[in-house]
């Protein structure tokens, strides 16, 4: 039976009966909200959903069911970043694309095809990387809302947004939904930067893959990621190495794919394709249809009710910001709180502490980076307060530094110095205070 439209309180036309049932939650007191927690029930909390900017970065199985989420829960002016084209092998979980959208940019595409369905709903696609876009880009929105599978795009993001907060200008501080999903697994979570707990804190709850041993890339390859790898790390270092490598270029991502996939014939080794060389370079998570709609429901449930204060959102400081979902046997659901930490390098203000072997080699202090739950850095430079350790780039820095990697860290550091950690791909600096065991 239809429900009847909630007409407007200033005695317009009545709105849209696609949107009753949104309205009459937000027209009437809530279980949980009064107006001491800033809920007015009315026409206050409906003009906020039609007007808030929301920024969704991710136009892939997750970013499709948030766009479609966002757009028929009332959202009216949606951005939406993604640099990737469709594949054929993306059809049978993202369901904006058909097969005649192969190779199109999927930005253009999902923004195209929600419009169509949801009239009156503008989304304003970029096809291009998040590192595109400078601060005064990011200002604009009210919520961003990640449905992203790379780690590196998510820390750099938190990063950005937390440097955007200015202490006398609260709008400056835009709230990040992060949404994630690996198989039956998957989580939701809610950043309010510099106030709650940021990724960067959490990065450690994100197991960095196992690293191979080089000898093992490099002579006895055994599965299809050893090549791929092999062409990443060794070969494109050989061939191309004063060319900086971007895993976002659909160039690069070529040259290392025909790279492995001649290694991999070598060694009668099946399995290399170009898709799975993009997900062993770029550390892609893999993702399930079932999975993706349910986090991305909590996601969007998360922005509306930020946008609209009608019920409590998790991420407010002292309150749980962090929700795990698995499907694999059994529906089970928990959140909690995941605590700030001082020492975080984006949103802390300590250096953490760093406990080494003081005869081991600076070598192994930077291998070690890539296996740290708590940095997963690829390709570390090191200074210490004093000088410069190790850059692994420019060359010219790198034929400078090279020769410290032999050396003991007793030889380099002193007990209890700071030294300063950074990364191409960042913009972070990471501050380690080291302590010899």
């Amino acid at each position: 039976m239809a429900a009847a439209a909630v007409p407007t309180t200033n005695g317009s036309a009545t709105r849209r009966a696609r949107w009753t049932y949104s309205d009459r939650i937000l027209s009437r007191p809530g279980a949980y909200v009064d107006e001491e927690d800033g809920f007015v029930p009315g026409e206050a909390p409906i003009t906020s959903v039609e007007n808030a900017r929301i920024l969704v970065i991710g136009a892939g199985g997750l970013g499709c069911e948030i766009l479609k989420n966002l757009a028929l829960s009332g959202f009216k002016k949606i951005d939406v970043i993604d640099m990737d084209t469709i594949d054929v092998s993306n059809l049978n979980r993202q369901f904006l694309f058909r097969e005649k959208d192969v190779g199109q940019p999927k930005a253009t595409v999902a923004a195209n095809f929600v419009m169509k369905r949801v009239p009156g709903c503008t989304i304003t696609p970029y096809v291009g990387k998040i590192q595109d876009k400078d601060q005064d880009y990011y200002l604009q929105f009210n919520i961003v809302v990640c449905g992203l599978d790379s780690i590196e795009a998510r820390r750099w993001i938190n990063a950005t947004l937390v440097d955007l907060v200015d202490m006398e200008n609260p709008d400056s501080l835009k709230p990040l939904i992060d949404g994630g999903t690996e198989g039956f697994k998957g989580q939701s979570r809610v950043i309010f930067p510099t106030m709650t707990s940021c990724i960067e804190c959490q990065l450690d709850m994100h197991a960095p893959r196992a690293a191979v041993p080089l000898c093992t890339l490099a002579s006895i390859p055994r599965q299809p990621q050893h090549c791929i790898e092999w062409a990443h790390i060794i070969k494109w270092e050989e061939e191309r190495k004063d060319v900086t490598l971007d895993t976002d270029d659909p160039e690069h991502i070529t040259w290392l794919y025909k790279k492995a996939l001649a290694r991999a014939q070598e060694y009668n080794i099946s399995g290399v394709t170009y898709s799975m060389t993009q997900g062993v370079v770029k550390n892609i998570i893999p993702a399930i249809a079932s999975t993706n709609a349910i986090i991305a429901a909590s996601c969007c449930n998360e922005a509306y009710k930020i946008a609209t204060t009608c019920a409590p959102c998790i991420g407010m400081p002292g309150q749980n910001n962090y929700m795990l979902y698995t499907g694999d046997t059994s529906v089970y659901t928990y959140t909690f709180e995941h605590q700030k930490k001082d020492d975080c390098p984006v949103c802390g203000n300590l250096p953490k502490d760093l406990v080494v072997n003081p005869t081991s080699t600076l070598g192994d202090l930077v291998e070690s980076f890539a296996e740290r739950p708590e940095s997963q850095l690829k390709k570390p430079n090191l200074r210490s307060e004093g000088k410069s350790l190790y850059y692994s780039s420019p060359a010219s820095l790198m034929a400078q530094t090279k020769g410290n990697l032999v050396k003991p860290l007793n030889e380099l550091l002193s007990d209890g110095e700071e030294i300063a950690v950074t990364d191409p791909a960042f913009s972070t600096v990471f501050k380690y205070r080291v302590h010899f065991s």
